[in-house]
């Protein structure tokens, strides 16, 4: 009778233990989630403002290329919308990149941080 109520009370331990990390690691799975939607949304903020701006730009390059008075002026105007176009693309390319490298490292924190707990516990008793 000792030995079943003391395995009894080690199953339950065991399963307590289970469900605070199953616990553990969907509030870290909600955490990373949180962080990947604000990260789009910011990102989908980020990509209009650069087509709004872009648009506003080419309209501007536009209209300065049919009050052009020579085709020399229409090349000139060309080329640095042309230059001043490209440089922006890269520009906002990069910042982009950085967002998303930033974004994914704050998703998975919480998931490495639950990896590393969970590794911890279950290290404990083979080692002891």
């Amino acid at each position: 009778k000792e030995q079943v109520e003391k395995a009894s009370e080690q199953m339950m331990k065991g399963y307590d233990e289970l469900a605070a990390i199953a616990k553990g690691n969907v509030d870290a799975l909600v955490q990373s989630g949180t962080v990947v939607f604000k990260g789009a949304e910011d990102m989908s903020r980020e990509v209009a403002a650069y087509a709004r701006s872009s648009f506003d730009k080419s309209v501007a390059a536009g209209k300065a290329m049919l009050s052009a008075k020579s085709i020399q002026e229409v090349v000139e105007l060309q080329n640095s919308f042309a230059k001043t176009s490209f440089d922006a693309f890269v520009n906002e390319a990069t910042k982009l990149q950085e967002m998303s490298v930033k974004v994914a490292n704050e998703a998975f924190a919480p998931i490495n941080a639950r990896m590393t707990a969970t590794v911890e516990k279950f290290s404990k008793p083979m080692a002891a």
